[in-house]
């Protein structure tokens, strides 16, 4: 009689089944896994969209700037964090020489000596008192800047609500108080495009050349920056193409230097844009696939008397590499 062969094959199909459903409801529980973290994150994609919005209605709601007030600002101190910011890296300690090592003097800003606020800012500092600029780039961003530590910021919009968009946030170690010689804002490189995502657009040749040049407005100031570095830098120290971003912030000349030239060689673009070593500079960083190297946009100061349509002509005559 077979009766036992039929059995232990009856046997081998249940277990074949059952496995197969088995596989079906993993892959069940997977699909709506990954279709709420979908949903997530369009949830907290048109939350960002509409806190943007709303700090843009704020912002633009007069049609032209008001005349400076002579207010005192208020005073933002940075919440001290013990968490480590991927996007910033270690201090880098400078041995001294035995000869004065030349340094840019501290200067005041120019068009505003006593530290007041438009009324443009504070009316936005009334929704959160931690945005402290506006960051705009044609057809591309128009957003709040906001300083605080460099973690809060990642999971959290500029008014504070937690979303995994986070913020344009402005370097923490960046004193505002005096007129700074480089600016660093970080953000998300998020697929959707928003905070930093549409940067990689910049690596493109025809848009870098129609859209050269960026807005960056502080409590203190207001600015226009024109591009002349785009590419992928590391923060890992002996790569070729490794950035020290606290030393970008040094009013040491030459440590100031080693690093603009580091940007340029690492750039994507050839621009024969010239850029002094006491440029007010404006550094977009965002981060990208490798956890060490971060996505860089950087722009110096148009300064008193360049025109605009004459340094679009020098980034024109500009090649990838």
């Amino acid at each position: 009689m077979d009766w036992q062969p039929r059995r232990r094959r009856r046997r081998r199909y249940r277990r074949i089944r059952w496995e197969r459903l088995l596989v079906v409801l993993m892959g069940l529980i997977a699909a709506t896994f990954g279709l709420i973290k979908l949903i997530g994150y369009g949830v907290n994609l048109l939350s960002a969209r509409h806190t943007a919005q709303e700090l843009r209605e704020t912002y633009y709601a007069e049609a032209t700037p008001e005349p400076i007030l002579a207010t005192e600002a208020p005073t933002l101190t940075p919440v001290p964090s013990t968490k480590e910011t991927p996007f910033v890296t270690p201090t880098v300690t400078v041995t001294p020489s035995q000869s004065p090592i030349p340094r840019l003097p501290s200067v005041i800003y120019p068009s505003n000596p006593k530290l007041t606020v438009s009324s443009r800012f504070k009316t936005l500092q009334k929704e959160s008192k931690y945005i402290v600029g506006w960051l705009s780039i044609h057809r591309m961003l128009d957003e709040a800047v906001v300083q605080r530590d460099n973690v809060y910021y990642l999971d959290h919009d500029a008014l504070g609500n937690s979303n995994v968009n986070g913020a344009l946030f402005l370097d923490s170690g960046i004193n505002l108080k005096t007129r700074p010689y480089t600016y660093i804002i970080y953000g998300h490189n998020m697929k959707s495009g928003a905070m930093f995502g549409s940067l990689r657009n910049y690596e493109n040749s025809t848009f870098y050349h129609n859209d050269p040049f960026i807005t960056f407005d502080t409590l203190y100031e207001t600015g226009r920056y024109v591009i002349f570095a785009v590419g992928i830098v590391s923060t890992e120290e002996g790569d070729s193409n490794y950035v020290d971003f606290y030393a970008l912030r040094s009013v040491n000349i030459p440590e100031r230097q080693r690093v603009i030239e580091t940007l340029i060689a690492a750039s994507v673009h050839t621009c024969p844009i010239d850029v002094q070593m006491d440029d007010q500079l404006l550094v977009l960083v965002t981060c990208v696939d490798k956890d060490e190297d971060r996505r860089v946009v950087v722009a110096r100061r148009v300064r008193d008397g360049e025109d605009e349509a004459t340094l679009k002509k020098f980034v024109e005559n500009s090649r990838k590499r």
